[in-house]
């Protein structure tokens, strides 16, 4: 017998909105009724509410333990909570230390206690020269593992080089694991210094198409020699589609998910010295985002994650 039924008149379906009556049996969806079904259980009347699936967020940076003042498990497990999202993944930065050993990750499962408020998975990291970690955190439960190929932003979590995913990828083919790759293949380039360094234009010009491109390129290659699962995360370069989409052809263990503000926001529109828009890849032109939409909308790219990652003022 069903433990509850919960009774709205905007149940959130497949179709659309709609009343229905939503059994739950051991903590799970069993069915949905229509809305004047008799079911012998509690019933939950949300009257007109809306009643929806709780979300899941793959991609944020919570940054507890070292950076709590950033923002930590308390805060953005309520926050996420009071949103409808009833599942974070966490990102291996920018907390202090970061998860790139099992030590590591001990102090941060300790730091969780008492202060969650969501269902919370952990990524592992991979930086240079810790492979020998990754068993050991895989064994701790990591969902998988995140590699930058740029510089993060965080001087103690480096970027991978192609040497060190192919040491690890093996390894994470074996377990079924993906791999979740920052692309930017970074060149040094001084020339936007200078200029105008409150220009959205120019930082825009700073991180071009062809560093994503060049880096996506590169893990599909990887993703094709070593059959490893390979996460392309906020993927901003409309560019890169075309190659994303034969490798699916191809049925490689590829997937791809971009950000609601690559989706949203668009260069011509962001004034500059508006430091809130700036983030890495860039939001870029509306043509480019209307092609993500595209794609997002084919299947091409399979879904939207936040990336949220927020500092303390500066």
């Amino acid at each position: 017998m069903p433990e509850v039924a919960i009774k709205s008149q905007r149940v959130v379906l497949p179709q659309g909105e709609q009343p229905a009556v939503v059994l739950i049996d051991n903590g799970r969806i069993a069915a949905v009724l229509p809305f004047d079904a008799q079911v012998s259980c509690l019933v939950v009347d949300m009257r007109d509410h809306a009643v929806l699936p709780g979300l899941i967020d793959p991609h944020v940076h919570i940054n507890e333990p070292g950076r709590t003042e950033w923002e930590g498990f308390n805060t953005a497990t309520r926050a996420a909570l009071a949103g409808g999202l009833t599942t974070l993944v966490d990102m291996p930065l920018n907390s202090a230390p970061v998860t790139t050993s099992v030590a590591n990750f001990e102090r941060k499962l300790a730091a969780t206690q008492g202060q969650l408020h969501t269902n919370v998975g952990f990524w592992g990291g991979i930086v240079p020269g810790n492979a020998a970690e990754v068993e050991g955190l895989i064994e701790r439960g990591v969902l998988g593992f995140k590699a930058f190929l740029t510089h993060s932003g965080i001087d103690d979590f480096p970027n991978a080089t192609e040497a060190d995913l192919r040491q690890v990828m093996p390894l994470l083919a074996r377990h079924n694991l993906p791999l979740l790759v920052h692309c930017e293949l970074t060149t040094d380039d001084a020339e936007w210094k200078q200029h105008d360094k409150r220009s959205y234009q120019n930082y825009l010009a700073s991180r071009p198409k062809h560093w994503e491109d060049n880096a996506v390129d590169l893990m599909i290659r990887l993703c094709e020699e070593f059959r490893c699962p390979v996460h392309i995360v906020h993927l901003s370069s409309a560019d890169s589609i075309a190659a994303v989409a034969v490798a699916k052809m191809k049925g490689l263990p590829l997937t791809v998910e971009t950000g609601q503000h690559y989706l949203f926001f668009n260069a011509e529109d962001i004034a500059d010295g508006q430091t809130q828009f700036k983030c890495a890849p860039p939001i870029r032109e509306k043509a480019n985002n209307d092609q993500l939409w595209a794609a997002l909308q084919q299947g091409i790219i399979d879904f939207v994650a936040t990336d949220h990652s927020p500092p303390r003022p500066i």
